[in-house]
Parts: C-alpha cells; sequence; structure tokens
C-alpha cells in the first residue's frame, strides 16, 4: 500500500479511470466540476492529481501542494504548467501523447482528404438540392510532399498513417536529430520552405512557437501551400494566414485548434478575422477534437495509469 495514495481527478474523464487507479492500489477522488480555488484548499491531501486543460498550474498552485508528487495531463500539451515551479517542487509531470497519436493523425488526413476533394463544400451543395460535379473536382494527395513541424507521438503517427497514400514526407523537429525513419525524412526548415506542399504542425506551444506561424514564416516558403494545425491554436496567427489565403499563398487550410477558442469571448479584432474565415470555403474547422476519439478517451487512462505505476510512489 503507498503512503500517500490519494489521487484528485480535477477534470471530466472517462469512468475507466477511477477503476484502473483502484486496481492499481490508489484511492481516486473523481471530482470532475471542481474550480481552481477548491482544488487550492484540498491540494494539501493528495500525493497526485490529474487534469486536462481547464486549470493552470502556475507557481501559486505548486505552492498549495506540499504533498504532491505528480500531475497527470490526460492529452499532450503542457503549455498550462509552470515547468519551473513544479521542478522546484519536485513534482513530477506526466502526460499521454501516446494516449490519442493515433486520433491525431486519422483525424489530420480526414481534414486534408475533405479539404482535397471538397467533401464539405459539396455536401452542402447537395443538402441545398445543388449537383455540381466540375466544380467539384479535386487534387490527390499523391505526389505531394507534405511536412511536418515535430516528430515526436503525434508528428509520428500521422507520418505513419501518410505512408499509403503515394507522398513524400519530410519533417523538422528541433529537439531531434537522425530520426529519419521508413515514414518520414529528417530535414532543415530550409528544406521543408523549398519542397512543402502541405504543412502540418505536431509541435509544443512554448514561448520560441507561440505565433510561429506569421506573415515571415509563411513569405519564407517557395510556393503556395496547404496549412495544418492539429497541435495549438495559439501557434498561428489568424490574420496572417487570413491574408495568406486571401493571396492564395496558403491554398487552404485545416483548422482544429484557434488562437482563441472561447468563440463568445473573441475580442473586436479575432471576431472580425474569424468572421472573414467562415466565408473562405478552402477553410475546414474542427472543434478541437484532433485525438478526440472514443478510443483515445480509454487509451490515454491506460497510458497514465501505466505511467503513475512506474513512479512507485
Amino acid at each position: 500500500m503507498h503512503k500517500n495514495n490519494r489521487i484528485l481527478i480535477a477534470d471530466e474523464m472517462h469512468n475507466s479511470l477511477s477503476e484502473m487507479l483502484v486496481n492499481s492500489g490508489f484511492i481516486p477522488d473523481y471530482q470532475p466540476l471542481i474550480d481552481r480555488k477548491e482544488i487550492l484548499l484540498i491540494l494539501k491531501y493528495y500525493a497526485g492529481i490529474i487534469i486536462r486543460s481547464k486549470t493552470i498550474l502556475d507557481k501559486s498552485f505548486f505552492e498549495a501542494a506540499p504533498n504532491l508528487k505528480f500531475v497527470g495531463r490526460a492529452g499532450a500539451g503542457m503549455d498550462l504548467i509552470d515547468l519551473e515551479a513544479a521542478a522546484k517542487q519536485n513534482v513530477k509531470l506526466l502526460n499521454a501523447p501516446e494516449g490519442n497519436r493515433d486520433a491525431v493523425g486519422e483525424h489530420v488526413i480526414g481534414m486534408l482528404l475533405s479539404l482535397f476533394n471538397k467533401i464539405n463544400i459539396a455536401d452542402a451543395q447537395i443538402r441545398n438540392n445543388t449537383w455540381k460535379r466540375e466544380a467539384n473536382r479535386g487534387d490527390e494527395l499523391k505526389g505531394k510532399t507534405v511536412a511536418l513541424i515535430g516528430y515526436g507521438n503525434n508528428g509520428m503517427a500521422t507520418a505513419k498513417k501518410l505512408s499509403g497514400f503515394d507522398c513524400s514526407v519530410i519533417a523538422y523537429d528541433k529537439f531531434k536529430t537522425n530520426f529519419s525513419d521508413k515514414y518520414a525524412n529528417e530535414v532543415s526548415m530550409i528544406e521543408i520552405f523549398d519542397q512543402a506542399d502541405i504543412l502540418s504542425l505536431h509541435a509544443p506551444l512554448t514561448d520560441e512557437t507561440r505565433l510561429m506561424i506569421n506573415e515571415t514564416f509563411i513569405k519564407s516558403f517557395k510556393k503556395p501551400f496547404y496549412f495544418i494545425n492539429a497541435a495549438r491554436g495559439e501557434m498561428a496567427d489568424l490574420n496572417a494566414i487570413l491574408l495568406a489565403l486571401k493571396t492564395k499563398k496558403i491554398l487552404g487550410a485545416c483548422l482544429d485548434v484557434l488562437e482563441n477558442e472561447k468563440l463568445n469571448l473573441l475580442t473586436n479584432i479575432q471576431q472580425e478575422i474569424f468572421n472573414q474565415l467562415k466565408l473562405q470555403e478552402n477553410v475546414i474547422f474542427t472543434p478541437h477534437v484532433a485525438g478526440w476519439t472514443n478510443e483515445s478517451y480509454i487509451r490515454i487512462n491506460e497510458v497514465l495509469v501505466e505511467k503513475i505505476i512506474a513512479l512507485k510512489l
């Protein structure tokens, strides 16, 4: 039995998580509706906390958790966590990119195929009793060069799933070298600028990647390209994306994430940009659901519990 085996689950999770934790000797406390203020009042009683993305884990959070041994993030992104504060308190940070990588890869390809084949446009037309064949002639993924920025779990899974489409996959990762495999070739950013027909983001949100996709970045591409963002919305300047769509430097965009995903709280400028993006037929939106499948919901829990057990608290 663990000295302190209580774990606070502070967000909505699949019910398999509590069962897995109990079977592993832990005592889960499932409070999906708890807010940050309430969390801070009781955090000292727990060895671990499992979160999604509603709670910011800053310096004051960790100072209120003297007995905390780990934070489990049910997903991949760690951008809401103060990594320095966590390290100072000797709190281990666990995430589960292995749990939703296949779902992300499938979603990226699904959006891309819909964009290339105008499936969303044709569907809307037919529902309106309009039958247009020539106007909906599509493009093939075969023969295109797909560039991935980031070759971790999600990038690798996406490259693997692209391998059946007879396209070329190239990848850049600032934190890895010598990672070429049978699914992707490692390249420099210069080579991505020169070769890409399609750009897909698979990197984490950091100070360095925030608003990385801006006007200067987009103009660096040798030829017009398609853009996919299923990583973090804050990595791309939507105004720059809009301008590039209008000049046809970006031929189409698949956006699973936005700079501000609280659509009822957009600033006036954000609202105007969003309104214009909505008018572009070559833009496909989804509500931050790449990786959000029924299967990944359970698999994320499995990955997290495996990592919690490995801590040997």
